[in-house]
């Protein structure tokens, strides 16, 4: 385990990549990190964050892929969270000068209507969730050339950078919805099937590592259940996210 100074080093270096909008290098190369070490650092990372005035306002999914998951070698989930300096308005704008090397990916977001008791082992997240909207999630990765490791990501807040969400609608089952994402040179297709074979699922794994990591869930969080399909870049124009059944989420970027 990494000691607290080291900890707070390292948030002080992904805070300052992100306001300085500059990549740097991956975590991993100076300063070996366990997963325990890398959720102290995304902590300290938000603290600093909310300790100038941001509100946090959810949780974001990552790793929600099985094909992402063999990819990287794990098998859970990983977890970051949200705050209102990254919400996007749907069909607002998003300045592309606030980040370093921009990717978009749609989503299902999950809207918490009352706190979860993550302690009860008898808790039902689902009862706790009123409404669902399509999503729209801009990551942004810290590292230089996308080079990083597992906990590199876990420590960056899970390349957490911005969010869109589409009207609010009342919670139905998503399980295996069409998807397609579009941008103003890039289409993406897929279904809310690849987020853990339904996104429901993704809310149960999410309450697993609330339990485990130490995530609060209360009333009005928004939770994104991750991403339907491969993410594309953002750039300059529209990009749209459109789910079955639920409808669609724009931002466009300038």
């Amino acid at each position: 385990m990494i000691t607290e100074e080291t900890v707070d080093e390292l948030a002080a270096c992904l805070d300052g990549a992100q306001r300085a909008v500059a990549d740097t290098e991956s975590l991993a190369d100076t300063h070996p990190l366990t997963i325990d070490d890398a959720y102290a650092v995304q902590k300290a990372l938000l603290g600093r964050r909310t300790g100038r005035g941001e509100r946090r306002t959810g949780v974001k999914l990552g790793f929600t892929s099985k094909a992402k998951m063999e990819q990287m070698g794990v098998s859970e989930i990983i977890v970051g969270e949200l705050t209102d300096a990254m919400c996007v308005a749907d069909g607002g704008t998003a300045d592309l000068a606030r980040f370093i090397h921009p990717k978009v990916e749609p989503e299902v977001a999950f809207r918490i209507a009352r706190d979860v008791d993550v302690d009860s082992p008898d808790t039902d997240i689902a009862a706790c969730v009123d409404a669902v909207a399509p999503a729209l999630e801009i990551i942004d990765s810290r590292y230089r050339d996308f080079r990083f490791t597992y906990e590199d990501v876990v420590a960056d807040n899970t390349s957490a950078a911005g969010y869109a969400i589409g009207p609010w609608q009342p919670l139905q089952d998503v399980s295996d919805l069409p998807v397609r994402l579009r941008g103003e040179s890039r289409e993406a297709a897929g279904s809310t099937a690849a987020i853990l074979d339904g996104p429901l699922n993704a809310l149960r794994a999410l309450l697993d590592m609330a339990r485990r990591r130490g995530f609060a869930l209360r009333a009005g969080d928004v939770v994104l259940a991750g991403a339907a399909t491969a993410a594309i870049p953002l750039t300059p124009g529209v990009t749209t996210c459109e789910v079955a059944g639920l409808g669609q989420v724009s931002v466009r970027c300038v």
